[in-house]
C-alpha cells in the first residue's frame, strides 16, 4: 500500500504530468474564453438587433393569435440557458379580441423566459426550445354561449411532407413556476382553479405525436364539475409526475401517473382528454386505498356531506371513474367502487362491527334519467356484520335517489336472543334464553341520513325465549314466537308462552301494522286468540301494573332508537284479546269452559262478554280493571246463575264478611250484580271496598246456625230448630258502599218462621237492621200448592218488629221499629 502511495506521489511530481496539466489548463482557458467571446458577441448581436428580434417574435404571436400580444420590455439573459438564446419577456399580456365584453385577460405573466435556438436565429428564424412561465395568472374563460378566450389561437395550415422543414418552430419545454391557472367554464357550469407552484415538462416529438413527463406541484382551489355541487379536492395540495402523450390521429391525450400525493394520500389516475371540434369527452379513473374520511373529502360537497356522515375506522379499497363532456352541463358520469373487509362502519342510528361488503355508487342509476341526486344510488352487495351486537347478512342493498333516499333489500339473521340486550338502552327488557332467526324483505327512508319508518315484509322465529319484562315485571320462560310481515298486517303465530305454571297459547293480528307503528301507535289494534289449558289470573294482574321508571343512560340524540320506539308502541296500542280457558284459577275459585273479549287500553283491562262455569252454576259478566296507585280499581257487571252458594261464597273468601261463614248457607244462588272495588297488588279482593247494586235470591236453600237468626229463634222462637232452616225464598235487593250494605227487600220464606229485613247491615260498626218476623209456624207452608196461596197466608198472626243493631262492634237484637233518625 505505500508503495502504491509513493507512485502515485511520483507521478504527480513528474515533468510529464505537469506538461500535460499545464496544456488541459490553456484548453479549458480557451474554451471558456471561447464561450465569453460567443455569449458576448450573441449579446452584442442581440442589443444590434433587438428591434428586429422584437419584430420577428411579435409577427410570429401575432400570425398565431385573433387578438392583442403586450411585452412592456425584452431582456437578454446572458448565459442563462446556454447553448440556447434566453430571451426574458416582461409584464406580458394576452388578450382576445372579446376581452372588453367578458373582462378575463387570458395571460398575464411578470416575467416569459424564451430559449431560442442559436443556429436557427442565425438564420433568422425563431425556434423556441424551452418556454419558462414565472409569477403569472392564466384565465381560460368560455362563455354560455360557447365562446372561449382560449380560441385566440388561430388554427395551423397543414403542410405537406414536402413543405416541412427540420427548422419547424416546436416548443420542446416548458416550465412554470408561481402559476395560477383559471379555467372557468360557464357553458358546463365548471371551474377548475390551481395554483401551480412548479410545472416542469419536456416533450419527445414523434411527427405531430408527441408524449412528456410532467411533474406538477399544485394547490388546488376548485375541481368542479358542476359549480351547483362544489369543488373535488377542494384545498389540497396535488404533487406527482404525470405520463402524458398526444395522439394527432385520434385528437386525444392520454395521462397516467402513479402515486400521486393529494393530500396526504397517494393515487394512481388513468385519463383521456378529447381535443377533436366538436369532441370534449374526458375520463379520469382514480384507484387508491384510503381512510372514509379522507376519501370524502375529496369528494365535491354534494357527495361529501353525505359521506361524512358515515365512517370507516380502517382503509378502504377504492376505484372512482368518472365520464364527461366538458362541453355539457350538470355533473359528469361518477361510478365509484369499493371493499371493505372486517371494518367498523359507523351510521346516524349506530355502529356496525366486523363489516364487510362491496359497496358501488353512480350517479346514473337509470341511465336515460341524467346524472344527478335522484338519479344516484349506493349499491352494497354481500354485506355482513353486527349492529348492536346483532348479526345481519344482506345479499344486496340498494338505496336510491338521495334526494329523498329510500332503502331496499333482504335482510337475514341468526342469533341468541340475549344479544338484544344490547338495543334496549334504557333496560326495559332483558332475556336471558332464546334463539332467533329473520329473513326479510325491507325497504326504509333516509331522512337526514337516519334510518326511519323502516318496512318489512318476511318472517322472524324466536324460539325457548326468556325475558323479563321490567315496567309491568312480568318473567316469561321457554316462549316461542313466529312474526309473518305481510304488505297489510303483523301476523303473529304460534307463540308458547310460559310464565310460572301457566302456559298460554297465542296467535294474532295487527292490521296495517306498519303505518300505525310510526305515526299513530295509540290507533293500533292488537288482535290476539288466547287458548289457556290452565292459568292462575292472579299471576296476570301484574301485567297491569303501572311501569316502573327507570332512568335512561342513553345520550340525547336526535334519532329514535329502535328500543324507544317499540316501547312506545307497547304503552300507546290497544289490544283486544279473544280468550279462551279451559280451567282458570283465581284465590279459590275455579272456573271451566271460560271464554271472554279482552281489551287492554291505556294500562286499562277491559273485558266484554265474559262467560265461564263455577261453582255449579255459570257466570256472565262484563269487567273493566285498572291500575290505581299501588291496587287496582275494577268495575263489573255480572249475572250468576244457578251456582252453589257456599261453593261461590268460600271462592271470593266470603266477600270480606265475619258474621257468617259459607258453611251457614246451601242453595243455588242467582244474583245481578253492578258494583265497584279495588284488588291489591297480589289480586286478592280488598274487604269493604264494593260498592254498587245487588240482586239475589237463592233456591233450594237452607241456613246452619245463621248466628243472627239463632239469636232470634232463642229469644222469641225457644222451641222451634232454629240451626237448620231451609226455606223456599231467600232473596234481597242490596246497595253496598264500602263497609255498610243498605238492604232492601231482603225476605226469608223458611221450614222456622219467615223474615223481612230493611236497613243497614255494617261488617264493621253502624248496622242497624230492621227485621219484621210472624210469629206463625211457618213449617207447613211449604205444602200450599201455590205461591199465591203462600203469599196469603204468610203474614198472618201476630207480628214481632225487632231491631239488629250494632253493640260495640257486636250484634244486638232489641225490640222495636228501626230508629230512622239513626
Amino acid at each position: 500500500m505505500t508503495t502504491t502511495l509513493l507512485h502515485i506521489k511520483n507521478f504527480f511530481q513528474s515533468v510529464r504530468f505537469k506538461k500535460y496539466a499545464r496544456r488541459f489548463g490553456f484548453f479549458l482557458l480557451g474554451l471558456i474564453g471561447l464561450l465569453l467571446i460567443s455569449y458576448g458577441g450573441l449579446s452584442i448581436y442581440f442589443s444590434r438587433n433587438k428591434t428586429e428580434i422584437i419584430g420577428k417574435i411579435n409577427t410570429k404571436i401575432n400570425e398565431n393569435i385573433n387578438g392583442k400580444f403586450h411585452v412592456g420590455d425584452f431582456q437578454y439573459k446572458f448565459l442563462t440557458g446556454f447553448p440556447n438564446f434566453t430571451l426574458a419577456l416582461k409584464d406580458v399580456e394576452l388578450k382576445d379580441n372579446q376581452w372588453a365584453t367578458h373582462k378575463h385577460t387570458l395571460l398575464k405573466a411578470k416575467e416569459i423566459e424564451a430559449r431560442l435556438n442559436v443556429w436557427s436565429l442565425l438564420h433568422n428564424e425563431i425556434n423556441i426550445h424551452k418556454i419558462l412561465i414565472n409569477n403569472a395568472n392564466i384565465y381560460v374563460y368560455k362563455a354560455e354561449n360557447g365562446y372561449s378566450n382560449a380560441n385566440i389561437f388561430k388554427p395551423k395550415k397543414k403542410k405537406s411532407p414536402v413543405d416541412k422543414s427540420e427548422t419547424e418552430t416546436t416548443i420542446d419545454q416548458i416550465d412554470l413556476n408561481d402559476v395560477h391557472f383559471i379555467l372557468d367554464n360557464k357553458l358546463g357550469h365548471k371551474l377548475f382553479d390551481f395554483h401551480v407552484a412548479s410545472l416542469n415538462t419536456k416533450v419527445d416529438y414523434d411527427g405531430n405525436d408527441w408524449q412528456t413527463d410532467v411533474f406538477l406541484d399544485t394547490q388546488i382551489k376548485s375541481l368542479a364539475f358542476n359549480t351547483v355541487h362544489g369543488s373535488f379536492a377542494k384545498e389540497k395540495e396535488l404533487k406527482g409526475t404525470f405520463n402524458v402523450s398526444y395522439s394527432s390521429e385520434k385528437e386525444k391525450i392520454d395521462v397516467v401517473t402513479r402515486n400521486l400525493k393529494i393530500g396526504t394520500d397517494s393515487f394512481d389516475i388513468t385519463a383521456f382528454f378529447n381535443l377533436a371540434e366538436g369532441n370534449a369527452l374526458f375520463g379520469i379513473n382514480i384507484g387508491t386505498s384510503i381512510l372514509w374520511q379522507n376519501a370524502s373529502n375529496v369528494l365535491s360537497a354534494n357527495i361529501s356531506t353525505k359521506l361524512n356522515r358515515f365512517d370507516l375506522s380502517k382503509p378502504i379499497d377504492v376505484n372512482c371513474d368518472i365520464q364527461g363532456d366538458f362541453n355539457a352541463e350538470g355533473d359528469p358520469k361518477i361510478v365509484v367502487q369499493a371493499i371493505i373487509k372486517d371494518n367498523e362502519l359507523s351510521i346516524p342510528d349506530g355502529l356496525i362491527k366486523k363489516c364487510n361488503f362491496k359497496g358501488i355508487f353512480t350517479n346514473n342509476f337509470k341511465p336515460k334519467e341524467g346524472y344527478n341526486d335522484a338519479n344516484s344510488a349506493i349499491i352494497l352487495t354481500h354485506f355482513s356484520g353486527e349492529y348492536e351486537n346483532i348479526p345481519l347478512t344482506i345479499p344486496q342493498l340498494a338505496i336510491n335517489n338521495l334526494e329523498k333516499p329510500v332503502a331496499t333489500g333482504n335482510v337475514s339473521s341468526d342469533f341468541d336472543v340475549e344479544r338484544l340486550n344490547e338495543i334496549s338502552n334504557d333496560k326495559w327488557i332483558q332475556f336471558t334464553d332464546g334463539h332467533a332467526k329473520a329473513n326479510l324483505k325491507f325497504q326504509f327512508d333516509i331522512v337526514d341520513l337516519y334510518i326511519t319508518k323502516p318496512r318489512f315484509i318476511g318472517k322472524i322465529d324466536v324460539d325457548d325465549a326468556s325475558f323479563h319484562y321490567i315496567p309491568k315485571n312480568v318473567h316469561a320462560i321457554k316462549t316461542n314466537i313466529h312474526l309473518d310481515f305481510t304488505e297489510k298486517a303483523l301476523l303473529i303465530k304460534q307463540i308458547a308462552y310460559k310464565h310460572n305454571k301457566n302456559t298460554i297459547f297465542i296467535e294474532g293480528k295487527i292490521d296495517n301494522f306498519l303505518n300505525l307503528y310510526y305515526d299513530a301507535p295509540e290507533k293500533m289494534i292488537v288482535n290476539w286468540k288466547i287458548y289457556c289449558p290452565n292459568i292462575d289470573l292472579k299471576q296476570f294482574l301484574g301485567v297491569l301494573a303501572t311501569s316502573q321508571k327507570t332512568k335512561s343512560t342513553a345520550k340525547n340524540t336526535k334519532r329514535t332508537t329502535i328500543s324507544n320506539q317499540i316501547r312506545t308502541a307497547i304503552d300507546k296500542c290497544a289490544v283486544v284479546i279473544d280468550i279462551k280457558a279451559d280451567k282458570i284459577n283465581y284465590n279459590k275459585l275455579t272456573a271451566t269452559n271460560t271464554t271472554a273479549t279482552i281489551e287492554m287500553i291505556d294500562s286499562r283491562l277491559v273485558i266484554k262478554n265474559g262467560s265461564l262455569q263455577t261453582s255449579g252454576g255459570s257466570i256472565n259478566f262484563n269487567s273493566e280493571v285498572k291500575p290505581s296507585g299501588k291496587n287496582f280499581a275494577f268495575t263489573s257487571n255480572a249475572k250468576v246463575n244457578r251456582v252453589d252458594i257456599a261453593s261461590f261464597l268460600r271462592s271470593f273468601n266470603n266477600f270480606g264478611v265475619t258474621s257468617f261463614n259459607p258453611g251457614n248457607i246451601k242453595g243455588r244462588l242467582s244474583s245481578q250484580a253492578n258494583v265497584t272495588g279495588f284488588i291489591n297488588g297480589n289480586g286478592s279482593l280488598i274487604t269493604n271496598s264494593m260498592h254498587g247494586n245487588l240482586t239475589f235470591n237463592v233456591n233450594q236453600g237452607a241456613l246452619l246456625d245463621f248466628e243472627p237468626i239463632v239469636k232470634i229463634g232463642k229469644f222469641a222462637f225457644p222451641f222451634r230448630d232454629v240451626k237448620n232452616i231451609t226455606f223456599s225464598d231467600l232473596s234481597g235487593t242490596l246497595k253496598l258502599r264500602g263497609e255498610q250494605i243498605d238492604v232492601n227487600n231482603f225476605t226469608i220464606s223458611s221450614s222456622v218462621l219467615n223474615l223481612d229485613a230493611e236497613g243497614i247491615y255494617s261488617f264493621g260498626r253502624g248496622t242497624n237492621l230492621a227485621l219484621t218476623i210472624p210469629l206463625r209456624n211457618s213449617k207447613n207452608d211449604i205444602n200450599l200448592a201455590t205461591q199465591a196461596e203462600r203469599d196469603a197466608v204468610r203474614d198472618r198472626g201476630i207480628i214481632l218488629h225487632l231491631i239488629a243493631v250494632d253493640d260495640e262492634g257486636k250484634m244486638k237484637i232489641k225490640w222495636g221499629k228501626k230508629d230512622k233518625e239513626k
